[in-house]
């Protein structure tokens, strides 16, 4: 390893290990977990028949309409920064060269890039602007479609959804997210648990969707049908029984959102 790279390496640590960033990282557990919260909240709102985009915009919108829901997104926005930055630090101070690490940094760097996005969208409605999701996963998809081999690289990102949901799943049914944070003891601990079981799962199933509306955009070539979170929650509620499984899944975003109330306290940084 050369000077400088020991060097960038060092600085990388020592701003991770920071107790700024480290604390305001947390703040970006606990702001992810409100807007799952409120997702979840419109998702079952549609499930009993009501309106809404049950996704990102839709939860911040929310937040933006209500009595110093502005100062709540400022807050929203440092809080994901600062967690995108420290997952892209965890990203680069990943050690080795072998297929395991690069998929560790593949992982670490993701997240950061998702904790920025959803930053990004929280910082226009901080000033006062808008953001649809559907239309920029639609616009994404026509996009690609009209492009060269466009339905291929659509395939491909479908395929990459489907297999993020699936993590999520897996990682809920084996309890691997206790490796994420200290487990408090007692009931409080078999709490935390179930929450983030219940949560994972939901989450990685409403992933998982979203990637199969990209598939169905690429197959039919048409862009309309990818429409993200919000239409992914909504085609849950055309299947049998839908209404149910929607609601459950809600229930699961929600519960989501309150595990990361807990992980913004007791996450392992």
């Amino acid at each position: 390893m050369t000077d400088a790279v020991a060097d960038a390496r060092g600085s990388a640590s020592r701003l991770q290990d920071s107790r700024a960033l480290r604390t305001l990282a947390r703040v970006g557990f606990a702001m992810n977990g409100l807007i799952h919260v409120l997702i979840g909240g419109i998702a079952l709102g549609v499930a009993a028949g009501g309106g809404g985009e049950a996704d990102q915009g839709g939860a911040l919108g929310q937040l933006a309409s209500r009595p110093g829901g502005a100062v709540v997104l400022w807050v929203v926005v440092v809080g994901l920064w600062a967690l995108g930055l420290f997952q892209l630090l965890e990203a680069a101070l990943v050690r080795g060269t072998d297929k395991e690490a690069w998929a560790d940094r593949a992982k670490e760097g993701g997240k950061g890039v998702a904790y920025l996005a959803v930053g990004v969208t929280a910082f226009t409605f901080a000033r006062g602007g808008s953001s649809d999701s559907s239309d920029q996963t639609q616009s994404l998809s026509s996009r690609l479609i009209a492009t060269p081999g466009g339905v291929v690289l659509l395939v491909v990102l479908a395929l990459a959804v489907v297999a993020i949901g699936v993590y999520f799943v897996v990682k809920g049914l084996r309890q691997k997210f206790r490796e994420d944070l200290v487990v408090p003891p007692g009931t409080a601990g078999r709490v935390s648990v179930a929450l983030g079981v219940v949560g994972y799962v939901a989450k990685g199933v409403a992933i998982a969707v979203v990637g199969v509306l990209f598939a169905v955009a690429a197959i039919t070539a048409d862009p309309e049908e990818a429409s993200g979170l919000d239409g992914a929650l909504k085609a849950l509620a055309g299947l049998p029984a839908g209404v149910v499984v929607l609601s459950v899944v809600a229930i699961g975003l929600i519960a989501f959102g309150l595990y990361s109330f807990v992980r913004a306290r007791r996450a392992r940084l």
